[in-house]
């Protein structure tokens, strides 16, 4: 397991409100990135529904969905009364995969800071 992260979850999983994708799909993708680079590791925890939409100031349900779609992929498994955590043995994310997870992080990132 990697030690636990001091940053708060809102700089992690970026979301912003203008845009165009759903909240709950930049939440997915976010994790997806962190997992994809190996910022979150087989067994870390993530944050409680509850938790994290009060960190990104979001409603529960939007967080929910992103994390059923996460389980319901294989990459997170809820332990009923402990929590959530990243799967003992998440899919192997493709090369394909990561790049692309990446390249369009990059573009999100660079959208923002232009129009910021």
């Amino acid at each position: 397991m990697t030690p636990p992260r001091t940053d708060p979850w809102t700089q992690r999983i970026p979301v912003h409100p203008t845009d165009p994708r759903p909240i709950w799909s930049q939440i997915e993708e976010a994790l997806r990135r962190l997992l994809a680079s190996g910022a979150l590791a087989p067994g870390d925890s993530v944050p409680s529904v509850r938790e994290l939409a009060t960190d990104l100031r979001v409603n529960p349900a939007t967080v929910s969905k992103a994390y059923q779609r996460l389980v319901g992929a294989g990459f997170l498994e809820v332990r009923r009364g402990d929590g959530t955590y990243v799967s003992a043995a998440p899919p192997a994310v493709r090369k394909s995969e990561q790049t692309r997870v990446i390249r369009q992080a990059a573009m999100n990132f660079a959208s923002v800071v232009i129009t910021h």
